[in-house]
């Protein structure tokens, strides 16, 4: 892959999202930044959803982590479908009914001040953190295959990443993002399909073949039900379903966008075809990590220490020219619909959760909105300079695991809202929400020694809900009678 080529196709690349946010955001105010006037198609909104949802290390890690865990993330995916219908059937009717702008509203009209700006709070730490993470990590792709060959320092590099996300976002908002992220959707998927064929070609397999070959591989594996074993049916799936809940419904990131189409009645359809599209573009991605498995086994090329350097490798020095290009764009089209995306819902929250510029006049809501959006371009340089500092993996999965631990919380107050009708003491409500992360990561760390050897996995996050929740009712009365026949 040559990197002046390489980067002629990324200059394009953004050149054309840069159009795109040109038209999309004529006459755009800030009703348009935060929810696209409520004017968006529901089928545009489902498929930019799929972007947003697969970042650049799903693109990669999805497919790597087939050699050691075979097809068990197919597991949560199957979480997934329960957690989506949660969210299309429970969670958006509401937010459509209080017509919130920031899903954060909730909390307040349900628990008080101080709930309602921890549940905004711990969503701004875990998105700005996590998505900076996946960012970092697609960034070093990018610098690899494109600005290191050409002597651009990292830092500079990333830089120029961020101004121009921030250049077809700053004025468009989400309105602009729902577009491009369908484009950049449709990138990601021709990647991955591109990439199929090309392999089953080099095989001399036809789909039947190619079909059989993954489905005979020891990396197809789909259910594991060994207790103790963290790839266990039982846990994934019921991660998978609280996952889905917090990360997509319980996140003011995915749910901006459902809540820009023109009722609820759309907003459901758009999160029904979500599900099913989304479902197949994970199997695509598992199909696919087979398939480069069994294409290095075949050509005996070794397989990276690092499985996350599997698939780019191979599609930058083995598979030529066109999917070496496909790559490159999807990659980029999974961290830029993800990071574009974090970028606008952190700018959203921040500006109607602590800003409070709902009560403001326009021109003075404008202003603000376009100074926190330059703020968290800039935050989100700096974290990815100290992660690129540190250099250590470890430090990046503990990242990963805290941005996962900071979302236990929000399951823990939502769940509480909705299934019960008791008033909480408010004040308490930050001090129970940094315990419970904190008494996860102890009973994590224990869980073999106290728990006949049975480690968490991703049901960490349910543990640290129920703590949040438990600790809720333990700060909360009884509702009174003239507050039962109020509600």
């Amino acid at each position: 892959m040559n990197s002046t080529v390489a980067l002629t196709i990324l200059i394009a690349y953004f050149g054309m999202l840069i159009i795109v946010s040109y038209y999309t955001s004529r006459g755009a105010d800030t009703n348009t930044f935060f929810t696209a006037n409520r004017q968006s198609p529901w089928y545009l909104v489902a498929f930019a959803m799929i972007g947003t949802s697969l970042s650049g290390v799903t693109f990669i890690s999805v497919p790597g982590a087939v050699g050691t865990k075979g097809f068990s993330y197919f597991q949560v995916v199957l979480g997934y479908l329960i957690g989506y219908y949660v969210i299309g059937a429970v969670l958006m009717p509401l937010y459509y009914r209080m017509n919130l702008i920031s899903i954060y509203g909730y909390l307040e009209k349900r628990f008080g001040f101080w709930s309602y700006k921890t549940g905004a709070g711990f969503f701004l730490l875990a998105r700005t953190v996590g998505s900076a993470v996946r960012l970092y990590v697609a960034a070093g792709v990018l610098q690899l295959a494109i600005f290191g060959p050409l002597g651009v320092p990292f830092e500079v590099s990333v830089a120029i990443t961020i101004l121009l996300i921030w250049l077809y976002t700053f004025k468009g908002g989400v309105k602009t993002i729902i577009v491009t992220d369908t484009l950049q959707t449709t990138f990601l998927i021709t990647a991955v399909v591109l990439t199929i064929i090309l392999i089953a070609r080099e095989l001399n397999y036809s789909f039947s073949e190619m079909s059989a070959a993954i489905n005979d591989s020891p990396y197809s594996q789909i259910f594991y039900w060994d207790t103790n074993d963290p790839k266990n049916f039982v846990k994934q799936f019921l991660s998978g379903i609280f996952i889905a809940i917090v990360m997509t419904g319980l996140d003011q990131d995915l749910m901006q966008k459902n809540l820009t189409c023109k009722n609820i009645g759309e907003a459901q359809k758009n999160m029904f075809w979500f599900t099913i599209t989304l479902t197949i573009v994970n199997f695509l991605f598992l199909s696919l990590g087979a398939l480069l498995y069994l294409y290095a086994n075949a050509r005996g090329i070794a397989i990276p220490a690092k499985t996350d350097d599997l698939y780019p490798m191979l599609a930058l020095n083995h598979f030529g020219v066109v999917v070496g290009i496909t790559f490159l764009l999807g990659i980029t089209a999974a961290t830029y619909a993800s990071s574009d995306s974090a970028l606008t819902a952190l700018t959203t929250s921040f500006c109607v959760d602590f800003m409070n510029v709902e009560k403001r006049p326009e021109t003075e809501r404008a202003r603000i909105k376009h100074y926190v959006h330059i703020g968290f371009s800039v935050l989100f340089w700096i974290v990815i300079v100290i992660f690129n500092r540190l250099n250590s993996s470890d430090v990046i999965t503990a990242v990963f695991d805290l941005a996962g631990y900071t979302y236990g919380p929000l399951l823990g107050l939502y769940a509480f809202g909705l299934f019960s009708k008791r008033p909480v003491m408010d004040r308490f409500v930050p001090w129970i929400c940094i315990i419970s992360p904190v008494l996860t990561y102890i009973v994590n760390a224990n869980s073999a020694a106290w728990f006949n050897g049975y480690q968490f996995g991703f049901e960490r996050l349910i543990l640290n809900g129920l703590f949040t929740f438990i600790g809720l009712w333990a700060v909360s009365r009884p509702v009174r009678q003239e507050e039962a026949v109020a509600v």
